[in-house]
């Protein structure tokens, strides 16, 4: 039987903390102290996941790819007439300002969340949300284990499929993630940390997290991008091979192609790169998803966050 460690092994385990316990959480302009920090039941966000939210690092003082975090955040909520009340600018205050209070400067995560805010009866319609919306960011002082790298992450093709744009578009990053808990219970169940999903048509997709690559034979390949969520970390990674002459590929591949990969690897804020070791029970390459790509991607990768936060 697996234990209880097995199963929290994912993309998102990071080292304890303990300084985490004593934060203070930014809701709408107040920072208010963890155990304190709450939202109303009526809130839209709580009844029905009507929300937009970004994942953000900051490293040496500094959001990384905060433009490009804040052009998908403002694309999405503008899709689905939610009004932040906040310019980008604004956020940025409120998120150093908040930074500022709990003493963090480097290896912090954000959860910057935004809601359509309190409603006055509890139902579906959106203007029944009439007091603005709801801004939460919650900053932690917090790294990735050190398994990630050296033990890698156990995938499962999971039945859950990421669905066509007309029915929940994956382009949005909302608080309606049922879709991706739904395909993380059903690997959990067969055994691995996390699922992999395919798309309508059968195609490998993405994780229930995270982007996914493979390398084969040198080249980079990824899905096409029409059923998953834009990643930044995916598109930096897309970005740093065509400029360094690593070929890359935006393609529909089956899972036979993923199993016989030599290396594999999935993109996040949070994890950057974490290795695939395994899909289905299938060893992926000969090094634990490992290989001489992934370790330039990575060395390359850092050197844009450097970069990027300098």
């Amino acid at each position: 039987m697996d234990s209880p460690e097995r199963h929290s092994h994912s993309t998102h385990a990071s080292e304890e903390d303990i300084r985490n316990r004593d934060i203070f959480i930014y809701i709408n302009g107040e920072l208010v102290p963890r155990e304190e920090a709450k939202v109303s039941v009526y809130d839209s966000g709580f009844m029905l996941g009507d929300g937009m939210w970004e994942g953000m690092r900051l490293y040496n003082g500094r959001w990384a790819f905060f433009d490009e975090h804040m052009d998908r955040l403002f694309e999405s909520c503008k899709a689905v007439d939610l009004n932040i009340g906040m310019t980008r600018n604004d956020i940025r205050e409120a998120l150093d300002h908040t930074a500022k209070a709990n003493g963090m400067h480097t290896d912090v995560h954000c959860r910057l969340m935004i809601t359509r805010g309190v409603k006055v009866r509890p139902f579906q319609h959106p203007s029944l949300s009439q007091s603005g919306p709801t801004v939460v960011m919650i900053l932690e002082h917090s790294k990735p284990v050190d398994s990630l790298q050296k033990r890698g992450i156990r995938l499962a093709t999971v039945p859950q499929v990421r669905g066509l744009p007309m029915s929940q578009d994956a382009k949005y990053n909302s608080h309606s993630k049922l879709n991706c808990v739904i395909g993380c219970l059903q690997a959990e169940q067969a055994g691995a940390d996390e699922g992999l999903m395919l798309d309508p048509h059968g195609f490998v997709n993405t994780t229930n997290a995270c982007n996914f690559f493979i390398v084969r034979k040198g080249e980079v390949w990824t899905s096409t991008g029409d059923y998953c969520m834009n990643g930044v970390t995916r598109q930096n990674i897309i970005n740093l091979c065509r400029d360094n002459g690593i070929p890359v590929y935006e393609k529909n591949f089956s899972l036979v192609e993923a199993y016989g990969a030599d290396e594999a690897f999935l993109t996040g804020t949070f994890g950057a790169q974490t290795p695939v070791s395994e899909i289905d029970g299938k060893p992926i390459g000969e090094n634990g998803g490992r290989g001489p790509v992934l370790e330039k991607l990575q060395k390359l990768y850092a050197d844009l966050v450097a970069r990027n936060t300098r």
